[in-house]
């Protein structure tokens, strides 16, 4: 039975996890207090194990005041290495950009250890655990004004002005606002942490090796004693989810494909607690560039608008992006902007669009009974895309604004 509650704020973030926290502490910069942050599980959530942040990424946690509990933690990587272990082709990229105040380095940090740094910047008691949304309404109330009223599964109802749903690959707030659902991309990614207590002894070089067949897998440290591995692989319906039983298979699989060595030994120090397997979702470009993702002072950011696969590892890092684009677009001092939703969107959507699919194209993988389509893919990425446009993509990314987001966070806040 739905409870009255009286309960109104001038924000309402859905979900709390990267996307949701840093566009709550974004808000909070900007003197926006009247906000919660509505989280379905008990806990801040932890599944991911780890996560890539490269400079355009950590601009936004120097700008939010956060990336200073962090930078200590963990050793920074400035190469990426890309070999094919068919053809024994390789590629390096640079993964550090320097900007007007200083030089950014891309870091591996534990995902746990984000969401609470994030969160330790906001308030006590704005983030609600428990609370699962189940429905959205939304009323005029005077002139061109509206409300929504957002109905929890515990029967609680809330008012709002504005809602921001960060609520994931399968948000609420986008099929609500009528977004086409993500699609798969055919591919599954296993991924865990090795630990060797005496220390790893390996550089501090993010590698990743391929084949052919659509296999990728790749390896880079935390820190001394830490690393964060992954597998890239078709989705097959008979996928185990037992820790144990995926481990032994990634064993099997890597040494038959002779992969090599050093992989392997980093697998076989995997804390198996830290181990998952998830299927790897995506929107299509076109489906970013063209869907109408805001309605009545409700929007969505983070893996709710863009969801992309990992292969250019930028994920997370847009997600953070769109925590301050958002605030600096939607809030004009401590009022809502509504032309600020179309801004925010139309800043953020060609961008994500792009990156989006380049990801998809940097991890194709050939397709069954087409071989017309895998010759003409296999030639066009290895002799186009990886060639000349990866690399435009990879600082793309990377150097997004890096000078111009600290002195937005500064110019709102003054």
């Amino acid at each position: 039975m739905e409870q009255q509650s009286n309960e109104v704020y001038e924000v309402v973030v859905v979900g709390a996890g990267i996307s949701g926290l840093a566009t709550a502490v974004a808000l909070t910069r900007l003197g926006i207090s009247n906000i919660i942050v509505l989280e379905k599980s008990d806990s801040l959530r932890s599944t991911g194990t780890a996560i890539t942040l490269f400079p355009n990424a950590w601009c936004v946690l120097d700008a939010l005041g956060v990336a200073h509990k962090l930078t200590d933690l963990y050793d920074p990587y400035d190469k990426w290495h890309i070999k094919n272990i068919e053809d024994g082709s390789r590629r390096t990229f640079t993964t550090t950009e320097t900007s007007p105040r200083r030089k950014m380095e891309a870091r591996v940090v534990h995902r746990k250890a984000l969401l609470e740094a994030l969160a330790s910047e906001l308030p006590h008691g704005i983030i609600r655990f428990s609370s699962k949304l189940i429905s959205i309404k939304s009323e005029a109330i005077k002139d061109l004004e509206r409300l929504n009223y957002l109905l929890l599964e515990d029967g609680t109802t809330i008012k709002t002005k504005a809602m921001i749903g960060c609520d994931g690959v399968h948000s609420r707030v986008a099929q609500w606002l009528g977004l086409p659902k993500p699609i798969s991309s055919g591919r599954s990614a296993i991924r865990a942490l090795a630990v060797f207590p005496d220390g790893h002894g390996f550089p501090n070089e993010y590698r990743t090796y391929l084949d052919n067949k659509g296999i990728k897998v790749g390896f880079v440290p935390l820190n001394k004693t830490e690393l964060y591995w992954f597998v890239v692989h078709k989705t097959s319906t008979s996928d185990s989810q037992d820790p144990d039983q995926i481990l032994q298979e990634v064993i099997e699989n890597l040494q038959a494909r002779n992969f090599p060595d050093d992989i392997l030994t980093v697998v076989k120090y995997s804390d198996s607690s830290s181990l998952i397997r998830t299927p790897l979702l995506l929107r299509t470009p076109w489906d970013i560039l063209f869907c109408r993702a805001h309605r009545w002072n409700v929007t969505v950011a983070g893996d709710a608008l863009h969801p992309m696969t990992p292969d250019m590892a930028q994920g997370g890092c847009t997600s953070l992006e769109d925590a301050v684009v958002l605030a600096h677009n939607v809030f004009s001092g401590t009022q809502i902007s509504d032309s600020g939703f179309a801004r925010y969107l139309r800043e953020r959507q060609w961008r994500t669009a792009c990156l989006t699919g380049s990801a998809y194209l940097a991890g194709w993988t050939p397709q069954d009974n087409r071989p017309i389509l895998n010759w003409f893919m296999a030639w066009f990425i290895k002799k186009i895309f990886i060639r000349f446009v990866f690399p435009k993509m990879r600082r793309y990314a990377i150097c997004y604004e890096c000078g111009d987001l600290p002195t937005i966070m500064e110019k709102k806040s003054a």
